[in-house]
C-alpha cells in the first residue's frame, strides 16, 4: 500500500511539472504568432510579479528603473508598428515614459501595446508582410519591423528578469 501511494504521488507530481512546463512552453516553435504569444505572457506575469513599491528602483542612477523598462517596451512596440502603417494612439504623449510610473498604468500600457502588435500582425493580407516601408532612412519589409518589435521585446524582458532577480523576486515561469 505505502508502494502504491509513493508511486501514486510520483505520477501526480510528474503529471503537474508536465502541466506546468507545457504552459511555461505555450508559443514556443509556433513561429512569430506563437513566439509573440509567448513573450507577452511573460512580460504581462513579470509586470504582475513585481510588486507596485519596486516599480520605481533602478540598479543605478541614470539607468531606466522598472516602470520605465515596461513603459519603454510599449512606447517602442507602438513606435515601431506605427512604421507599419497603425497609427500611434493620440494619448501616447512625449515624456510618459518617465512619467507612467503607477502599476495599474504601466501595465494597462502594457498590455494594450502587446494586443495592438497581436491584432495588426493578424490583419496583414497575404503580401503585407514584404511590403516595404521606411524608417530611420532605410527602406525595410514590414516583416522586418515585426522582427524588430519582438526581438527588442525580448531584448528587455531580460532586462526585467535581471531587475527582478536582483530584487530577490523569481520569474514566474522559472518558480
Amino acid at each position: 500500500m505505502k508502494r502504491f501511494l509513493l508511486l501514486a504521488v510520483l505520477i501526480l507530481g510528474a503529471t503537474n511539472a508536465f502541466a506546468q512546463t507545457k504552459d511555461q512552453l505555450e508559443g514556443l516553435w509556433e513561429g512569430y504568432d506563437g513566439e509573440w504569444l509567448h513573450v507577452s505572457h511573460q512580460l504581462i506575469s513579470l509586470a504582475e510579479a513585481i510588486p507596485a513599491d519596486r516599480y520605481s528602483w533602478r540598479p543605478a542612477p541614470g539607468v531606466r528603473s522598472v516602470s520605465e523598462v515596461f513603459m519603454h517596451i510599449a512606447i517602442a512596440n507602438f513606435w515601431l508598428l506605427s512604421v507599419t502603417s497603425p497609427k500611434m494612439p493620440a494619448e501616447l504623449t512625449d515624456g510618459m515614459e518617465k512619467s507612467v510610473t503607477a502599476k495599474a498604468d504601466v501595465i494597462a500600457w502594457l498590455e494594450r501595446s502587446l494586443e495592438a502588435v497581436k491584432t495588426a500582425r493578424a490583419q496583414l493580407k497575404p503580401g503585407d508582410i514584404q511590403r516595404k516601408v521606411k524608417v530611420e532612412n532605410k527602406v525595410v519589409m514590414v516583416d522586418g519591423m515585426y522582427l524588430r518589435i519582438i526581438i527588442h521585446d525580448n531584448e528587455h524582458m531580460g532586462q526585467l528578469v535581471a531587475y527582478a532577480r536582483m530584487n530577490g523576486i523569481a520569474p514566474p515561469w522559472s518558480q
